[in-house]
C-alpha cells in the first residue's frame, strides 16, 4: 500500500481551515490570516504522526483534546476562559456537524449489499462496521456539509433578530377586536396623503368574516385593484363598516401607483416588552397576500404607533375577539 502524506496533509489542512473559519463566523470572531494557517497546519500535523509508530501514545482523548486547544489558542488567542470555553464548544458543534452529515449522506448513499458487507461480528459478540469513503467525497460533501450548516445558523439568527421586533397588536372597531403578532417595520413610512395618518398592513384573511362575500371571492384575483373591487359592492350587501373605509395610494417595488383598502378603527394597541402603546391616529391597510411565508407574523407596524401614549390595555368580557398568531 502506497501513502501519500502530502495529500493527507493539504487534506486535512484545508479541512482544519474551514472548520476554523466557520467557528469564527459563528462566534463572530475577527480571522487572522497567519493565525488561521498556523493553527490549520498544527490539526493537520497530528494526522501525520498517525504513521510514526513512535508516536502512537500520542493518540489518546487527552492528547487530541489538546490539540483542539491549542488550535484556538493559536487562531483566536486567550482573552477570557468564559470565552475561550465558548470557542471550544463551538470549534465541537460545528466538528460533529460536519462529521455527522459526511456520515449521514454515505450512508443514505449506500445499498443494501454495501451495507451489510460492511458489518462485521466479533467472537465476542460485539458488532463493528466497515466504512470506505473516497477523498473526493468526503471533499464535496464536506463543503456542502458546511455551506448548509451556515445556512441553517444564518437562518436562526436572522429570526431571532426579528423576534426583537415582534409586537402583538390589538385592534378595536365598536365591538369588533381583532388581535394578532405584528412585525414593527422601521422602514414603513406608509402615510394617508389626506389626513397624515400612518398606515398598518394586516392580512385580508383576518378580516374575511366581516368582509361581502363577492369581495372575499374577488380579492383572490391578485389583477383586480381596491378601488375597483369597491366599485363591485352592492348596496345590499352587509358590511357593518362601510363609512370606514378608505382608499391609500402607494407605490410597490418595481410596480406603479396602485391602492390599498384601509378601514379607519376607533383604536390600535401594540404591546411590546410588557409595554403598551395605544393611538386613534391610525389607518389599517388590508393586504390580499400573505406578509410572513411562515406565518411568525401578520400585520406590518409603522413605526409611528410606537410614539403614541403609553397605556396598559385590556380586553372586554361579552366582545368579538378574533386571535392569530
Amino acid at each position: 500500500m502506497v501513502v501519500y502524506l502530502d495529500l493527507i496533509f493539504l487534506m486535512n489542512f484545508a479541512i482544519d481551515g474551514c472548520l476554523l473559519l466557520l467557528t469564527a463566523w459563528f462566534r463572530k470572531r475577527k480571522v487572522v490570516i497567519w493565525r488561521l494557517l498556523l493553527s490549520a497546519g498544527v490539526g493537520a500535523s497530528y494526522v501525520v504522526m498517525m504513521f510514526m509508530p513512535a508516536l502512537s501514545f500520542l493518540f489518546t482523548f487527552l492528547v487530541k483534546f489538546l490539540f483542539s486547544v491549542v488550535m484556538l489558542w493559536i487562531a483566536f488567542g486567550f482573552v477570557s476562559l468564559q470565552s475561550y470555553i465558548r470557542n471550544l464548544g463551538a470549534f465541537y458543534i460545528v466538528n460533529f456537524a460536519a462529521a455527522g452529515g459526511i456520515l449521514g449522506i454515505h450512508y443514505l448513499l449506500q445499498s443494501s449489499g454495501e451495507l451489510w458487507n460492511g458489518i462485521w461480528y466479533t467472537a465476542t459478540g460485539g458488532m463493528g462496521f466497515s466504512l470506505e469513503i473516497g477523498t473526493l467525497f468526503t471533499l464535496v460533501v464536506f463543503t456542502l456539509v458546511l455551506l448548509w450548516f451556515r445556512m441553517v445558523v444564518a437562518g436562526r439568527r436572522r429570526q431571532e433578530n426579528l423576534s426583537s421586533y415582534y409586537a402583538e397588536v390589538l385592534i378595536e372597531l365598536g365591538q369588533t377586536r381583532i388581535s394578532c403578532t405584528g412585525l414593527i417595520d422601521t422602514g414603513n413610512q406608509l402615510r394617508d396623503p389626506l389626513s397624515r395618518l400612518p398606515v398598518m398592513v394586516t392580512e385580508m384573511s383576518l378580516w374575511q368574516p366581516y368582509m361581502p362575500q363577492s369581495f372575499s371571492q374577488a380579492a383572490q384575483n391578485s389583477g383586480l385593484s381596491a378601488d375597483n373591487l369597491i366599485l363591485q359592492w352592492t348596496e345590499d350587501e352587509a358590511f357593518p363598516w362601510r363609512d370606514r373605509l378608505r382608499l391609500i395610494p402607494y407605490r410597490g417595488v418595481n410596480r406603479g401607483s396602485q391602492f390599498m383598502l384601509a378601514l379607519k378603527p376607533d383604536k390600535v394597541t401594540v404591546t411590546l416588552e410588557n409595554k403598551s402603546y395605544l393611538t386613534t391616529r391610525v389607518l389599517v391597510g388590508l393586504d390580499g397576500g400573505t406578509l410572513s411565508s411562515e406565518g411568525s407574523y401578520r400585520a406590518i407596524i409603522h413605526p409611528a404607533l410606537m410614539e403614541e401614549h403609553e397605556q396598559q390595555a385590556g380586553i372586554g368580557i361579552g366582545e368579538d375577539t378574533r386571535s392569530c398568531v
